[in-house]
Formats: structure tokens, C-alpha cells, sequence
């Protein structure tokens, strides 16, 4: 298969190496340092089970990206709006296109931006993974787990297929038959942590051992859980209880993405986290008041 990953960072740099690994033809969109680095030495993969490196095409020119048989959207979801013309030409010359973000707007992002529903599936990724160094990766997590499938929901060929090219890439991968709640309880998970996290500007530890701590926790998770249910998404309590208690597990020093980029002081995914629970509260009538309080005090700071 021809695989195309627009945004080569830790998540997609990952992906489109150990792809790439498996015997793919892949093809990173990398611009500045990045690109070079791996046009010069290759793709150097770092992960528990240790380091190889692979030789991949990088460019940042879309005319050698086309065509290609899939293209993951890899970004953050600040860039989209800058890498969806690829993806539509992309999509436009046959390409299905396969974002793996953060929150669950992505499939709509990607649709408002002229990328056609119909060479759209949705996907998810679990895994910790950072661009550690220009033409470096580095996966740290010891889990990488993958769900696709039709934004309609019910199982697809195309979704089994592009699902079998993530498990020979080496990650859990799965066609999902309803995408939709699987993307809402990843965003149970990252959107519960962010707002806490970001809030406090602390790791996991300090805000599980505040005072109140984990009542922020409790309350954040159970508003997005009544705005998912509101939606008609299937997203139940057990889903909060579970979500909580992996929480409650989490090692102390563990910060979430959001929190370290709000340290960095750079562009964060404010917007589509607390920012999505808001707006989807409001519009269907449910109290966020945990989620509204990150919005307003994290977007003062910007």
C-alpha cells in the first residue's frame, strides 16, 4: 500500500516508520530540519523494544505525495486548516483519508475544509510518542492501539484493510463498528485531564492530591459524559468510572500534551477540547461549568 502521513511528528513519524518497516511505500509531508534530517540519515525510530531507522521519502512538496492509496492526518489540530489542501488533493486522486487527532471534530474539520466525506474514515490512536530530535521519534509509551471505521458507523472493507496495515505496523488495531463513541471515550479520557491539568498547571500528582482535586476530576469527566449522551453518542457512566480510575492510576509526574503546550507558550488544542464541551453544553442545553471555567481562565492567558 502507498502511504501518505501529513504531519511527521511523534505521532505520525511514528506510524509512517514502523509502516514503512512492514514493507510500505510511505511518504512523510516534513518540512525545515526535520525533512532534512531524514532525507539525509533516514527515519531513526526510538521505542522500548529499542531503535532502528528506516529510509522514507520527506518532502513538503504535495505534487510528490500524490497519489497514494492512504493519508494519514497526523497533526495537531491548530494545523489542520493548513495541511487540509493536501489532503483534499489527496482525496481528490483516491486517496482515503484517515485523521488520527485529538477530540472528535476532526472527520467535520476535515469535510469543512473540502475533503470529501465519502474518501473520509475516522480513526483514534492511543500511544505516547514526541519528535525527540530533527529525523527522530521516539515512542514511550509501552501500549499503540488504533481504532477506524465508517464516521456512519457499521463495519467496511476499507476500514478492515487499513486497519490490518496498522496490526502489521506492529500496533493493537481494530475496525470499529461505531467510531463515534470510541472517539468520545478517548475525549472522555484527554479532555477530563487536560482541564484539570491545565487549570492547575500541575501534573496528575499534585491535582489528585489537592484538596479538591479529585472532585475537579469527578465533575470535568461526568459534564462531558451528559454532553455526550445529549448528543445521542453511547458514552455511560461506566465509561466515566473506568476513565477516572485509569486517571487515578496515572503516574504522578505525568503531564498531558495540552499542559505542555500551554508551558511552552505556544499554539494548544484549547479549542477542541473544554472548548467542544462548552459549545456542545450550551447548544444542547447541559451545565459545563468546569469545562466553560477552563475556557475562559486558559484563553485569558494566551
Amino acid at each position: 500500500m502507498r502511504v501518505v502521513i501529513l504531519g511527521a511528528g511523534g505521532v505520525g513519524g511514528y506510524y509512517g516508520g514502523a509502516i514503512a518497516r512492514a514493507g510500505h511505500d510511505v511518504r512523510l509531508f516534513a518540512r525545515g530540519a526535520h525533512r532534512d534530517a531524514i532525507r539525509s540519515r533516514g527515519l531513526e525510530v526510538r521505542e522500548p523494544e529499542g531503535a532502528w531507522t528506516v529510509q522514507v521519502l520527506a518532502t513538503d512538496d504535495a505534487a510528490e505525495l500524490v497519489p497514494a492509496d492512504l493519508a494519514v492526518v497526523a497533526v495537531k489540530s491548530y494545523s489542520v486548516s493548513e495541511i487540509a489542501p493536501v489532503a483534499r488533493r489527496l482525496a481528490e486522486a483516491g486517496a482515503i483519508v484517515l485523521p488520527l487527532l485529538n477530540g472528535v471534530e476532526a472527520f467535520e474539520s476535515l469535510g469543512a475544509a473540502g475533503v470529501a466525506p465519502e474518501q473520509m474514515l475516522a480513526g483514534l490512536t492511543v500511544i505516547s510518542a514526541e519528535r525527540t530530535a530533527p529525523g527522530v521519534v521516539t515512542r514511550k509509551s509501552d501500549f499503540r492501539s488504533v481504532a477506524v471505521g465508517e464516521r456512519a458507523g457499521g463495519l467496511s472493507e476499507r476500514a478492515e484493510r487499513v486497519a490490518a496495515l496498522f496490526r502489521e505496523a506492529g500496533a493493537d488495531a481494530r475496525a470499529s463498528e461505531n467510531i463515534e463513541a470510541d472517539l468520545w471515550r478517548k475525549f472522555l479520557f484527554l479532555a477530563t485531564l487536560a482541564a484539570a491539568c491545565g487549570l492547575a498547571h500541575a501534573a496528575i500528582g499534585p491535582v489528585r492530591a489537592a484538596p479538591l482535586g479529585p472532585l475537579l476530576l469527578d465533575r470535568a469527566a461526568r459534564e462531558i459524559g451528559a454532553v455526550a449522551r445529549a448528543r445521542g453518542v453511547n458514552v455511560t457512566g461506566r465509561d466515566e468510572e473506568e476513565v477516572l480510575a485509569r486517571i487515578a492510576n496515572l503516574p504522578g509526574g505525568m503531564k498531558p500534551s495540552f499542559l505542555l503546550d500551554l508551558e511552552r507558550g505556544g499554539p494548544n488544542e484549547l479549542d477542541i477540547l473544554s472548548g467542544a464541551v462548552s459549545r456542545f453544553g450550551k447548544a444542547a442545553g447541559i451545565s459545563t461549568p468546569i469545562h466553560d471555567t477552563a475556557v475562559a481562565a486558559l484563553s485569558a492567558g494566551r
